[in-house]
């Protein structure tokens, strides 16, 4: 097996290989996942929306991050996902529980969103 493209590279060439890397992880979730495309299509609406609504930058950044973060965790639990299948396809106790882990792990993050979003918003209309 060949080494990673960037190990050897350093400063801004380092930089433009992860990117691209980072970037082909994006457009594989995208392609393959459609519950990073719905949550990424939420992102679209929320994130301008967090600007709007947050009165203040902690405010701002709370909503925002918490939007964020979902698609930080998805991405994280298709990471694993993937490796799980890479080592086998069979099926297996530690195999389901590696993917429940994830799968809660996304279910939290999305829990948190939710109340981010309801701790900063509800007191509005209260």
């Amino acid at each position: 097996m060949s080494p990673h493209p960037y190990k050897n590279k350093t400063g801004l060439a380092r930089l433009a290989q992860a990117v691209r890397n980072s970037a082909s992880g994006i457009r594989t979730a995208w392609r393959t996942e459609s519950a990073f495309r719905q949550e990424s299509l939420l992102t679209l609406v929320m994130l301008p929306l967090a600007f709007w609504l947050g009165n203040d930058g902690t405010e701002r950044a709370l909503l925002a991050g918490s939007v964020v973060l979902v698609l930080v965790v998805e991405l994280l639990n298709t990471a694993v996902e993937y490796t799980v299948d890479r080592v086998s396809l069979e099926r297996h106790d530690l195999s389901k529980t590696a993917k429940d882990l994830g799968s809660a792990a996304v279910l939290l993050t999305l829990l948190l969103c939710a109340l981010v979003w309801l701790a900063i918003l509800l007191p509005r209309f209260s």
